[in-house]
């Protein structure tokens, strides 16, 4: 069995006939297609979601933001998954999950339990672990972390954007800092976010 995270998208690979039949442009036949379409979108909504500080501790703004960033490209965006993935908690955990993450952070908040980036880690991590969306779960979770950390009136992460010439090594870097964080280490994470 493949390793989801570690799968890379090869820009040729023709997409499937299932991942086709939610796609709203019919013109998407290739995975660079999809990526260049889905990037379109996050550029134009990060824009405006950092134009004034907003309230990212909220199920309906998380669902709202993934519709805005995905809803152009996929039918499903903004609505939970219902299937059973390689990563992530079983669907019909993910409301509840999701509360108890967003319950946690502003508790994590309000009393200052760590220093604002270790917050952001912290969600960052379990938003990825909850994997509430059929697709776009980590460019989601790092967008609303980046929101999160305007919000605590912090810089954004730089997300190991300090290796620019590869960007397959960010990738496995990010994965191991991610496994490094399910086995309660965030000390790798909270270097890879600010490398």
């Amino acid at each position: 069995m493949t390793d989801p995270l570690e799968e890379q998208d090869d820009a040729s690979t023709p997409l499937t006939g299932e991942e086709r039949e939610d796609l709203i442009p019919s013109y998407i036949t290739l995975r660079a297609e999809l990526n260049e379409a889905e990037q379109a979108n996050i550029l134009e909504v990060e824009e405006w979601a950092f134009t004034r500080k907003r309230d990212v501790l909220d199920e309906r703004f998380l669902t709202n933001l993934h519709k805005r960033v995905f809803g152009r490209v996929w039918r499903w965006a903004g609505t939970f998954r219902r299937s059973v993935r390689n990563i992530g908690v079983d669907a019909y955990r993910i409301p509840n999950d999701l509360r108890q993450l967003i319950d946690d952070c502003r508790y994590w908040v309000e009393n200052e339990t760590y220093e604002p980036d270790e917050i952001a880690a912290r969600f960052h991590h379990r938003l990825v672990s909850i994997h509430p969306f059929p697709n776009g779960n980590g460019r989601h979770a790092r967008l609303v972390t980046d929101l999160l950390l305007v919000a605590m009136d912090r810089p954004r992460f730089s997300w190991g954007r300090a290796n620019l010439v590869d960007p397959g090594k960010t990738r496995q870097a990010y994965i191991a800092a991610l496994r490094a964080a399910d086995n309660h280490d965030i000390g790798l994470l909270l270097n890879f976010v600010r490398s």
